[in-house]
């Protein structure tokens, strides 16, 4: 079975990086923005989707960045592979959700949503000189930062 994925690259000012710090189930993973396709929905619709859900933002979604080219087996259903999407987005509005200077500074809201749903999220953004693939958690993410640091 397949589960495939959509996220966002928003570079913000002095080409920082935003990436989704989240505690699920029990670990934590520093991410990039969005999540999963839903059925009768295309991957541009999801990534907007995703950015209103997670974080009340209207975004721009631009430029094509990488479509996983390698077998990845998802980390939380074993019967799963893997296929993430990602793309540029731009952001529409300035952005209402709170910022985070450091990883899995989760406050008491969210905590509670964590105790409710055993996940939960905030956001932040990495100056472009301290961003890297150790940046990041999941290996297709790991992919897509070396893609970026390369093409930057």
């Amino acid at each position: 079975m397949f589960n495939i994925r959509v996220y966002g690259i928003l570079l913000g000012e002095n080409k920082k990086v935003l990436v989704s710090d989240e505690f699920i189930r029990g670990s934590y993973y520093t991410k990039f923005p969005g999540g999963g396709l839903e059925f009768g929905e295309g991957t541009r619709e999801c990534l907007k989707r995703e950015f209103k859900e997670e974080m009340d933002l209207e975004v721009k979604v631009t430029d094509h960045i990488y479509t996983t080219d390698f077998f990845q087996m998802s980390a939380f259903n074993p019967e799963q592979q893997i296929i993430s999407i990602y793309y540029f987005v731009e952001a529409s509005e300035a952005i209402k959700a709170p910022l985070r200077l450091k990883p899995f500074d989760f406050d008491e809201r969210e905590m509670k949503i964590y105790e409710e749903r055993k996940e939960t999220e905030t956001f932040r953004f990495i100056d472009w000189n301290d961003f890297s693939e150790a940046s990041v958690t999941l290996p297709i993410d790991k992919v897509v930062a070396q893609i970026l640091k390369e093409k930057q």
